[in-house]
């Protein structure tokens, strides 16, 4: 039976009359406060304009934006459109971060902001290819490759749009692997010390981890980036036919994608309004920690619900094939004329030297923009006699498991891994 929690009378009553004399507490980032690497003119707020609105447009302009909808949320390789793409994601990760900051009347623009882009340097394949570009950028240059540092590089350095130092931090601590009862913002001083934190980051892979926003509205969304997930793989992996509703334990926030983003929605409005963090009950909690284990064992780990083995020898081949060109200069390859040839008009009048960068860094940057389709047919016209393969389940290939404990298909989620 569904069970859907409400906002207690009393806050609701407290919040309808705060709203409507407006004396609630102001603990949202102010406009005001924003900082930018440069002064522009045109990135001046405005009263029809605001100055967080300026990132949200970027973001959506970006070319890489569109990329989002053939990206693996957490399911790959099925030829299913109920299953869910990441650019559904980031749509729910905001619509539920929008929701909890409009409670809590913080920055609304600056939630959909950092909502927007920060899966915007994702690989193709989602966490299955980010492990794997990794591995093999870090056997070449002993740095890591991680997708919320990506996202920064994405839109500072390859398309250096001049975002704020807000929505860009937002990005790079979003990490949904490691969820907290509490979160409260460590400040941010300047684009000099978020700098040094990012380049930290591609050498020690245990700061990318503990990394916490510096505003409650990153707060807000990186707790949403796991409730956007947490029930919309199960509905995915019911639709996929990999597991069935009635598999998982019922808890304090229900089992259902609705039970699961309604009750911790409330909670966290019921637990942090007025205050200077965002937290949950230890009941809540509890549940939400519960729910992303079973998670893990009956969907991502679970030997029906493997990426195709094949993707690593093709991203390892189409790196060494890629990073041979680029560094022999041949013209005509693809890392030429499909990657720098398409970024580099686009970069007229902007300050970053991208040619400067590092060879290795380049291929990364070209791979982990790749949409999952690209990627396969790249790999077939770089190695059109290769006997690899990706199987792919067909829409009529598949049924939905009759009930718990039974499965349809072998299906090909992956283990996730802070999105």
């Amino acid at each position: 039976m569904s069970t859907l929690e409400n906002v207690s009378p009393a806050l609701m009553k407290r919040m309808e009359y705060e709203k409507a004399t407006l004396t609630y507490r102001r603990v949202g980032f102010r406009d005001s406060g924003i900082i930018r690497r440069h002064t522009v003119p045109k990135d001046e707020a405005t009263v029809w304009r605001p100055a967080f609105v300026h990132d949200i447009d970027k973001i959506l302009h970006c070319p890489y934006y569109n990329r989002y909808a053939d990206k693996t949320q957490a399911f790959s390789f099925f030829k299913n459109d109920d299953i869910s793409r990441r650019s559904l994601h980031v749509q729910l990760v905001s619509r539920i971060a929008r929701t909890i900051g409009n409670a809590l009347n913080l920055n609304l623009d600056l939630i959909e902001a950092i909502s927007l882009g920060h899966d915007i340097g994702h690989t193709p394949f989602g966490h299955a290819g980010e492990r794997c570009l990794n591995a093999i950028y870090h056997a070449h240059t002993g740095r890591y490759f991680n997708h919320n540092i990506q996202s920064v590089r994405v839109l500072d350095e390859i398309f250096p749009v001049n975002l704020s130092l807000q929505t860009l931090d937002g990005f790079a601590a979003h990490n949904g692997e490691i969820e907290m009862a509490k979160y409260k913002p460590v400040p941010l001083s300047d684009f000099a010390e978020f700098d040094a934190l990012m380049e930290r980051c591609c050498v020690d892979p245990e700061l990318n981890r503990k990394l916490v926003p510096s505003t409650l509205e990153g707060c807000v969304m990186r707790i949403s980036d796991i409730i956007a997930y947490l029930g919309k793989d199960r509905q995915d992996a019911e639709n996929a036919g990999i597991l069935a509703n009635d598999s998982y334990d019922p808890g304090a926030i229900g089992t259902t994608n609705s039970e699961i983003i309604n009750n911790l929605i409330v909670n966290i409005i019921e637990c942090s309004y007025g205050r200077d963090y965002i937290c949950m009950d230890s009941e809540h909690f509890d549940a939400l920690q519960k729910a992303k284990r079973e998670n893990y064992d009956l969907i991502y780990k679970s030997d029906r619900g493997k990426t195709d083995p094949v993707i690593e020898p093709m991203m390892e081949s189409i790196y060494e094939k890629l990073l041979d060109d680029y560094l022999n200069d041949r013209r005509d390859s693809l890392i030429f004329t499909h990657h720098l040839d398409y970024i580099l008009p686009s970069r007229r009048q902007r300050p970053v030297p991208y040619l400067e960068s590092e060879p290795n860094q380049i291929i990364v940057d070209y791979i982990a923009s790749m949409t999952d389709d690209y990627f396969i047919d790249l790999y077939h016209k770089l190695f059109p006699d290769s006997g690899l393969k990706v199987k792919y389940v067909g829409y009529f290939d598949w049924n939905k498991p009759e009930s718990a404990g039974r499965s349809g298909n072998s299906g090909a989620g992956q283990e996730k891994e802070g999105d």
